[in-house]
């Protein structure tokens, strides 16, 4: 495994394993494949609604929990100081552990200072190694960056052949922020896993189009956590170490990029309004449950 080195000196695996979108019914058993495999970093958050099952699967896999890596991230809804403090604390909860390695802010709306105040104050007493955001575009990098008492030491951001963040890399690379590519295939949209450029480099390396695109973002020294729920795919993902790829074909990548999202932007005020609609309906529906539970 390689490691990369955050600004504190904490060393991150710079491959993991996500949970996004595997459902609470199959995440016990995906983690604990991935365990198995040989991933030592796990990627969840409060919004995927799966913590719990991760911290099933990390305590009966009986390996040390210093050996494991794991994130997770504050949802908006979570966000202001107090608030933020008590998701963190039942994050750790329902991961079945005292303390986490990397608490992200998922998003960059609402009350992002109040909240990062918050994972400031915990990384400080110890309860969290490093903290750092997500989603955050290099103008709100730079603002946090200059005016938080602590700067963020990762920021995850969707990153993939089609949409290589080079501009934002340079910005995080000044600030001394990783990197951290989620969605690193892109979730194939736009044709990713069948593009003719990158199936010419797998046959030349005898490797498939997932690993290459895998191993470009390693040697451009990003962290990566793709996602499977298949054991067979995990091994694959997870065997890139053994070959590089040369200048010449890391070029030929680089002339992939498409310089936007597969996905949305952050900047868009429609998305920021689909995001806060999310938010609300969430609300709610917690509010029909405690509702119900006093009934």
């Amino acid at each position: 495994m390689q490691y990369v080195t955050l600004s504190n000196k904490v060393k991150m695996p710079q491959l993991g394993y996500g949970v996004y979108q595997v459902s609470k019914d199959e995440c016990e058993r995906c983690v604990s494949d991935a365990l198995k495999v040989g991933y030592r970093h796990i990627d969840t958050a409060q919004s995927y609604f799966n913590e719990e099952e991760v911290g099933n699967a990390i305590v009966k896999s009986g390996i040390p929990r210093e050996e494991i890596f794991i994130t997770s991230k504050v949802w908006v809804e979570h966000y202001g100081y107090e608030a933020t403090k008590a998701s963190v604390y039942e994050s750790m909860r329902k991961l079945k552990t005292n303390y986490i390695d990397l608490m992200l802010l998922h998003q960059p709306f609402s009350d992002v200072y109040g909240a990062w105040r918050a994972l400031e104050d915990l990384y400080a007493d110890g309860k969290i190694r490093a903290i750092g955001i997500s989603n955050f575009y290099p103008d709100r990098l730079v603002d946090i960056c200059n005016f938080a008492r602590i700067k963020p030491m990762v920021n995850q951001v969707e990153t993939h052949p089609h949409n290589q963040q080079v501009e934002a890399q340079k910005w995080m690379e000044k600030y001394g922020v990783q990197i951290e590519a989620w969605a690193p295939f892109g979730e194939g949209r736009g044709g990713l896993f069948t593009d003719e450029t990158i199936a010419k480099i797998a046959a030349k390396y005898n490797k498939s189009v997932a690993q290459i695109i895998l191993r470009w973002e390693l040697q451009r020294g990003i962290v990566v956590i793709p996602k499977s729920v298949h054991i067979e795919r995990m091994e694959e993902n997870f065997n890139v170490f053994d070959f590089s790829l040369s200048n010449e074909d890391m070029a030929i990548m680089a002339t992939l990029d498409k310089e936007q999202s597969s996905f949305f932007s952050h900047t868009d005020p429609a998305m920021v309004e689909w995001f806060v609609q999310i938010i609300e309906a969430r609300k709610h529906s917690n509010d029909h449950r405690k509702e119900k539970k006093n009934w």
